[in-house]
């Protein structure tokens, strides 16, 4: 027997609630803080959950860098705030939903 998605109801296989939560009207913010010896830090906001887990990690794959993802924040080390708005477009979030600042 497949397994259920808890918040839907659908089979696993077929389950659509990352492409559902993806095309919600929340803000996601990227900006820029400057850290310890000159260095910059790319901070993202507006994630949650396991979602925030999964875009980290890809995040950190696309642009090479290290970083982390904790209490709903995403920190990726260096200067990356435009390249991290066309990774997030990549991922499926909606352009109008990503602030760079």
């Amino acid at each position: 027997m497949p397994e259920i998605c808890p918040k839907c109801g659908l089979p696993k296989e077929i389950c659509v609630c990352d492409i559902l939560d993806k095309e919600t009207n929340r803000r996601i913010k990227v900006y820029l803080e400057k850290k310890k010896f000159n260095k910059y830090m790319t901070v993202v906001t507006g994630l949650t959950g396991d979602e925030l887990d999964k875009t980290a990690k890809e995040l950190k794959r696309v642009l090479a860098c290290g970083g982390t993802s904790k209490n709903g924040i995403i920190e990726l080390q260096g200067a990356h705030k435009n390249n991290v708005k066309k990774a997030l477009l990549g991922l499926g979030y909606p352009e109008e939903s990503i602030d760079v600042s």
